[in-house]
């Protein structure tokens, strides 16, 4: 968490805003591929990328 802890301040202290949305999706797409790792819906996911 220290590691999110430091791109938030990078992102405040910089006006680097626009890289919110990128780290947004890039947070959403790992956390579907984690949820969905053990699941019969695996490799679809995994197809898709």
């Amino acid at each position: 968490m220290e590691f999110l802890r430091d791109l938030f301040n990078l992102m405040r202290e910089r006006k680097k805003w626009w890289l919110v949305p990128a780290v947004f999706v890039l947070l959403l797409i790992g956390a579907l591929i984690f949820l969905s790792s053990g699941s019969a819906v695996a490799p679809f996911i995994y197809t898709v990328f």
